[in-house]
């Protein structure tokens, strides 16, 4: 399987779309995706398998914070592993510009994608009631760390 990962171009909105549409009960319309690409605080990256895009994820970047917008795999290419790339790919991303935590909403009944986030090492900090609109579902919100290991260990307490 040879899959390209690049940045997310105007002339990949139409593919994103069709993903898209079979990915999510409200999709995102294509000025949605034109206004990302030129968001200054925004990165969005792409898959190609033979020149069709099979999946796209997103975020938001400012203020040592990483947002996750959106994260969608065509049908046809999910269980392959795209996902934990994508989410890797925007950690690292992150992290290199100096992001110390990341966040973003998931469904609850979105299990396969809270199980993936829960094994990449987020962690469920709250729940925004009624977050989807056209559902009412609420959204899970879950954070990960992105310091290392050594600047998030215990504060020690001082000996009086």
């Amino acid at each position: 399987m040879e899959i390209e990962f690049r940045n997310m171009e105007k002339g990949d909105i139409p593919e994103i779309l069709a993903i898209e549409n079979v990915s999510f009960p409200t999709p995102w319309a294509d000025h949605a995706f034109l206004s990302e690409l030129r968001n200054k605080f925004a990165y969005y990256n792409v898959a190609v398998h033979d020149g069709k895009v099979v999946g796209y994820c997103g975020m938001w970047l400012f203020s040592g914070e990483a947002h996750i917008t959106t994260i969608a795999v065509h049908p046809d290419w999910r269980g392959r592993g795209l996902g934990k790339i994508f989410v890797n790919t925007l950690i690292n991303h992150a992290r290199s510009h100096g992001a110390t935590t990341m966040i973003l909403e998931v469904r609850p009944s979105n299990s396969a994608a809270r199980i993936l986030y829960k094994n990449l090492g987020f962690r469920q900090i709250g729940c925004r009631r009624n977050y989807y609109l056209e559902t009412h579902e609420d959204a899970l919100v879950m954070m990960r760390n992105l310091l290392p290991e050594d600047c998030t260990s215990r504060v020690h307490k001082s000996e009086w």
